[in-house]
C-alpha cells in the first residue's frame, strides 16, 4: 500500500469529510505550535495499534515541513494497514499555515541573543 502525497487543500476537504489528520512531530516540536484536533503521534515511539482513533479512516499524517512524513511513508503504510487509509501532508504544518488554515501557538524558546546573554536586549 502506498502512501499518496496531498496538499493541504485537498486535506481540507478529506477532514471535513471524516477523515483526521496525525502529527508525528516529536512532542517539543507539537508543544510550539499544532494543528488543533490532531492526533499526537510521533514516530519514534508509534506504534500499529496506536492508530485506534484513526480506525476505518482516512489519515492525514504530517511533520514539520513534510521530510520526515515522506522519508518514514512505507513505516507509516505498514503500521497503518488494516486500520485505516494513510495520506502524506506535503509540506507539513509549514504548508497548512501558509495555505492560510489555522494553527495553536505556545510558547516560543527564547532568542539566541536571550539565551547567550539573558536579560534585556537594551
Amino acid at each position: 500500500m502506498g502512501v499518496k502525497t496531498i496538499s493541504p487543500i485537498e486535506a481540507q476537504r478529506l477532514l471535513d469529510a471524516g477523515a483526521v489528520l496525525v502529527d508525528v512531530r516529536e512532542r517539543h516540536e507539537i508543544e510550539r505550535e499544532r494543528i488543533d484536533g490532531a492526533i499526537e503521534l510521533p514516530l519514534t515511539g508509534f506504534r500499529h495499534g496506536d492508530l485506534h482513533d484513526a480506525r476505518g479512516r482516512k489519515a492525514i499524517f504530517f511533520c514539520h515541513s513534510g521530510g520526515r512524513t515522506r522519508m518514514y511513508a512505507g513505516q507509516i503504510a505498514a503500521k497503518a494497514n488494516g486500520i485505516c487509509e494513510p495520506y502524506v501532508l506535503g509540506g507539513g504544518i509549514l504548508a497548512w499555515r501558509k495555505a492560510g488554515f489555522d494553527t495553536v501557538k505556545g510558547p516560543q524558546p527564547p532568542g539566541l541573543f536571550k539565551r547567550l546573554f539573558g536579560g534585556n536586549t537594551d
